[in-house]
């Protein structure tokens, strides 16, 4: 069974939106309540079958600032525009200079780490930056060469601790801390800007 309704958002989400905003609220036989944005700033909730209006509002005006801090940041990115399309000779350029540089980043962390490594591979991957076989050959994305040198040293040493544990567990980013002190720093410069380096390959 699923039904829904609409609360009044609590607060002003600032220009370009309506007063009041109206937040679709979808029930369902779900436990507990959830957010979501939307790519075109739109909100819904999701919950509970029979949790009372009032209840979902509360919820609302709890995540204001979560709200706030992300409808800021679609707004910076749709005023930035666009990130411009690399070219076909700008990639091959991309794949060279991976070639020698991410190797030479794998021999260099790799004795840190404590692990060999087969095959090192470089591609043009739509979703990742790097992956590690379990027959230990590696594989980086071209892309990498457009991030700062330290985030392409932390995405080498991710993929060799994946030699240690095939896994994210706690152990596995213990070794990752070992080597790449900093690597929560380096996860959000890809959280933030690694999504505007995909679009340059795929759009």
């Amino acid at each position: 069974m699923m039904y829904s309704s609409h609360v009044r958002l609590p607060f002003s989400p600032g220009d370009g939106y309506p007063d009041p905003v109206w937040v679709p609220v979808i029930r369902s036989a779900r436990k507990t309540l959830a957010l979501t944005l939307k790519p075109d700033g739109t909100l819904l909730v999701r919950g509970p079958l029979r949790i009372p209006d009032a209840e979902v509002t509360a919820f609302l005006a709890q995540k204001e600032s979560w709200i706030q801090s992300h409808l800021a940041k679609q707004r910076d990115a749709a005023e930035a525009g666009e990130p411009e399309r690399l070219t076909r000779e700008e990639i091959d350029a991309l794949i060279r200079g991976a070639r020698t540089d991410l190797p030479a980043r794998v021999i260099r962390f790799g004795p840190a780490v404590g692990v060999s490594w087969g095959r090192i591979t470089i591609r043009n991957q739509r979703t990742r930056w790097g992956s590690c076989s379990a027959a230990g050959n590696l594989s980086f994305n071209c892309l990498l060469m457009l991030a700062p040198p330290e985030a392409r040293d932390y995405v080498v040493i991710h993929e060799l601790c994946h030699r240690l544990e095939m896994n994210h567990s706690a152990r596995f980013w213990a070794h990752v801390a070992r080597v790449c002190p900093d690597y929560q720093a380096q996860k959000k410069w890809f959280r933030e800007h690694g999504p505007a380096l995909m679009k340059r390959m795929f759009g």
